[in-house]
């Protein structure tokens, strides 16, 4: 991607420019004395820890930078309207006269009502979030796949390593994490879905009829909210939710009731009320008539697709993404190497029978993915052209919205081929002959070479994100001193009784600072720095 110094548009919309059962895999060694040396075990576990270790230090440098956050772009404007109006105040703003995203608004209001505090503290919220969040997602997959549960540690490497690239691997990581108006926009709504999805997946558990009812009753409340928070998660998820559904309908055989269906078609309706709600405010039609969309033809619908590939093609760009897969592999091969899970199955009269199977996932699951991030993301790639124009697919902070499922994916894909080879390779291990020198050596050299390859891949992954992360630092930080010396110049000359001040424009992360247009009354950003710090206008240096 053709990345520009020209600064971006504000987040805010101120214009300035069925159940199938398998048999016991006779391959994955049930007791101490089969299966791989424990050697290979402890090294999945080592690499596992080196990995988790290494990408928790950098969501821990990424968490702490939240103190060092100082205003830009759209933080000035929520700044002094969440001080003169309150949260309810902003919501009626964005409702009546700028984006209609009312969720959005009463949030910022939330968020900037002391000032800064929220937003500094705003990043280490979102780091612990996703990762407790994407590490009980794990444990509840393999929990309901019957899967052997493997070392902790390599669940937590895959939750932290994918939450590291998720805010450090792209091409606007002060976005991701750090600017406070992007991330409630489309980080936020990641994490409300994933945490939404494992409150359905409790209620599933407990087999309550409350329970699922009230989860499908707060499912469309949710939703609705949802909705007028951001339109590119409301479009990433509603094709999830809406594909889910259909796959989970009890005459395919894979959900043994309505409830998985009936939940994702809740989520849909209330994401669709949301949506219309905020498409129908006054604000939406102003924000509409600033940048009227084209109309609909060939032509758009092809450089449609190609702004799509654009963005692929910037995604591809980063390496770094590859991690996810390796480390789904060493979890795979964890699954692969670890014990089978001891859970049995119950007759009616309560008697034990054979131990759980693994469930077989259906063949249309294992594909349909990746197809569903290529749907999302083209259906995101759409809303921003229609929204900002031609430059739109280059604001980078909204693809968050589909990065988070691709990320989820290419570590299912990873899990699942390092799962069936790390059996292979077991169930080759246990038919070779012992006595033969080329018996059980060659499968066992397999193996190390998957553990090697996959660990290597995984820790250089997380290595790569390294310099992202300390250009954020530095740039983050030096800014904050620059900001603070001339903040406080700024409000000692205004208790002198001055209405006009010079401000010196202090950019970061591609956002727009004062004097980004020749034209001051264009100047959405400098009017809200004066509205700031109660000054008439403000001028250059």
């Amino acid at each position: 991607m053709n990345r520009t110094t020209t600064p971006e548009r504000g987040e805010h919309g101120e214009v300035g420019e069925g159940g199938e059962t398998g048999q016991p895999d006779s391959g994955q060694g049930t007791d101490a004395n089969s299966g791989p040396e424990p050697g290979l075990r402890r090294a999945l576990s080592w690499i596992g820890l080196a990995v988790a270790a290494g990408s928790a230090a950098l969501l821990a440098v990424g968490a702490f930078l939240g103190l060092y956050v100082r205003p830009t772009s759209d933080d000035w404007c929520a700044l002094w309207k969440s001080r003169d109006m309150g949260a309810l105040g902003i919501s009626s703003d964005f409702y009546l006269t700028q984006n209609g995203r009312v969720t959005n608004a009463f949030v910022t209001g939330l968020l900037y009502s002391h000032d800064m505090r929220g937003p500094k503290l705003l990043p280490a919220f979102l780091v612990v979030a996703l990762g407790v969040g994407l590490f009980l997602l794990a444990r509840a997959a393999l929990r309901a796949l019957r899967l052997p549960r493997p070392p902790v540690v390599l669940l937590a490497a895959a939750a932290a390593l994918l939450s590291a690239l998720l805010f450090f691997a792209g091409t606007r990581p002060y976005q991701a994490l750090l600017w406070a108006p992007a991330t409630i926009s489309h980080t936020l709504p990641s994490l409300i879905g994933l945490w939404a999805v494992l409150g359905a997946v409790r209620a599933a558990r407990s087999e309550r009829r409350w329970a699922r009812t009230a989860t499908i009753g707060a499912t469309l409340l949710i939703g609705t909210a949802v909705g007028m928070l951001s339109e590119p998660f409301t479009l990433v998820a509603g094709v999830f939710a809406a594909a889910t559904g259909l796959l989970c309908l009890p005459r395919f055989g894979w959900a043994k009731d309505r409830y998985v269906s009936t939940w994702c078609a809740t989520a849909c309706v209330g994401l669709g009320v949301g949506l219309v709600l905020l498409y129908t405010s006054p604000g939406a039609r102003w924000r509409r008539a600033q940048h009227p969309a084209e109309p609909l033809s060939l032509a758009e619908v092809g450089e449609t697709f190609h702004d799509w590939w654009r963005v692929w093609q910037a995604v591809g760009g980063q390496w770094a993404y590859a991690g996810a897969f390796a480390v789904g592999g060493l979890l795979g091969l964890g699954l692969a190497y670890a014990r089978t899970r001891s859970g049995t199955r119950t007759r009616s009269d309560g008697s034990d029978t054979r131990p759980l199977a693994p469930r077989r996932v259906p063949r249309v699951a294992v594909f349909l993915p990746l197809p569903l991030v290529a749907l999302a993301s083209l259906a995101v790639t759409y809303g921003l052209r229609s929204g900002y124009g031609v430059t739109g697919w280059t604001y980078a902070r909204t693809w968050t919205s589909f990065l988070l499922p691709f990320l989820l994916a290419l570590c299912a894909y990873g899990t699942g081929l390092g799962l069936l080879l790390g059996r292979r390779l077991a169930a080759r291990t246990a038919g070779s002959d012992p006595h033969t020198a080329s018996g059980p050596r060659a499968p066992l050299a397999a193996r190390v070479a998957a553990v090697t390859v996959a660990g290597t891949v995984a820790v250089a992954c997380t290595a790569a994100l390294v310099p992202s992360v300390r250009t954020l630092t530095t740039t983050t930080v030096v800014r904050s001193l620059a900001w603070d010396r001339q903040d406080a110049r700024i409000r000692s000359e205004i208790a002198a009784g001055a209405r006009e001040v010079t401000y010196r424009p202090l950019p970061i992360g591609y956002l727009a600072e004062p004097f980004f247009t020749p034209a001051y009354t264009r100047d959405w950003v400098a009017q809200c720095v004066s509205r700031y710090y109660g000054a008439d206008r403000i001028g250059r240096p």
